[in-house]
């Protein structure tokens, strides 16, 4: 399990004695039960930093490197960042993910999650549709040949209060990206709230992403799903059946790769938040080793499914 680095930064009157920077917040996740990993934004968190320090600090915390994600910074990226109509910017975010790899590497991890705030567009004839996807293959193309050891995803998200449209909206289209791609270390990161603002179910995103040897990360969150918004609630607290189904995909899926939990605990103590966070989703997925619903499911039989789970007091 890995969890949101920058909810260390929240309710600073429950850290304790840990200091109010990327070190510190390491530390303070070190205080979490069960937690395993810290997944790090680039460059925010490690610019600057000596990586040795921030190694040092990850065994002091008794916790290694889960990830290193993608935030390109603005206003450079702002157009666009692997999509930028200026090749020479394209390029500048090309190298800067794959200096991400390199920090990967010697964080002891494989993995790089890409989320770009800014390949999009907002408006109706902003963008030639043909152009943009292109250059979002290509982009990813060398960043994956320039770095084959480092497992690259993608992590849509189908829009942003920076990109009213992503150039990636769906999980179909984050699948078709990935045969674009076309390369073995190119997959995708799920996020639980990014599919519930598609529009999606996402269990069957993570049952369709996994029957492809795609899903390499997931992110697990929850939300009211209202119109733009991303709550980065508790996991399971809102949708709590759908929960229950994406960990009963990810364990018939055999996921191997680490969860993070993508929440936004700006009121509550983060410390406890992750906790229960893994608590549930340790519930959910024991539950779900025993939980048999192949008969009903050859008859789409809703109610025989629903008063199974109500007879296992899972619902």
């Amino acid at each position: 399990f890995a969890s949101r680095l920058n909810s260390m930064k929240d309710r600073r009157d429950l850290a304790g004695d840990t200091a109010d920077d990327v070190l510190g917040w390491v530390a303070r996740q070190g205080t979490i039960a069960g937690l395993d990993h810290v997944d790090f934004n680039f460059p925010q968190h490690l610019a600057g930093l000596d990586a040795g320090a921030v190694a040092a600090a990850l065994d002091d915390a008794g916790l290694t490197c889960g990830a290193v994600c993608l935030r390109y910074p603005s206003p450079e990226f702002s157009a666009g960042a692997l999509t930028h109509p200026d090749a020479a910017v394209r390029a500048k975010a090309v190298a800067l993910t794959v200096e991400a790899c390199d920090w990967a590497a010697k964080l002891g991890t494989d993995e790089v999650v890409v989320w770009s705030a800014f390949d999009g567009y907002d408006y109706a004839f902003q963008c030639d549709y043909d152009d943009l996807w292109a250059r979002l293959v290509a982009s990813f193309r060398a960043v994956c040949d320039a770095r084959p050891a480092t497992r690259v995803s993608l992590e849509f998200k189908p829009t942003d209060e920076h990109t009213r449209w992503f150039a990636v909206p769906s999980t179909g289209a984050a699948l078709l990206l990935c045969a674009d791609v076309d390369r073995a270390n190119f997959g995708l990161t799920l996020d639980v709230g990014h599919c519930l603002a598609a529009g999606e179910n996402p269990a069957q995103s993570v049952a369709a992403v996994a029957a492809r040897g795609r899903l390499f990360g997931v992110q697990l969150n929850d939300g009211y799903t209202r119109l733009g918004a991303e709550d980065g609630l508790i996991f399971g607290s809102v949708h709590a059946l759908a929960a229950r189904e994406v960990v009963y995909w990810l364990r018939r899926a055999r996921f191997a790769g680490h969860v993070y939990f993508d929440t936004f605990p700006r009121n509550e103590d983060p410390v406890r938040e992750c906790e229960l966070n893994i608590r549930q989703v340790r519930r959910l997925y024991d539950a779900a080793g025993d939980l048999d619903v192949a008969d009903a499911q050859r008859r789409h039989d809703a109610l025989g499914v629903l008063e199974l789970l109500e007879a296992r007091g899972d619902l």
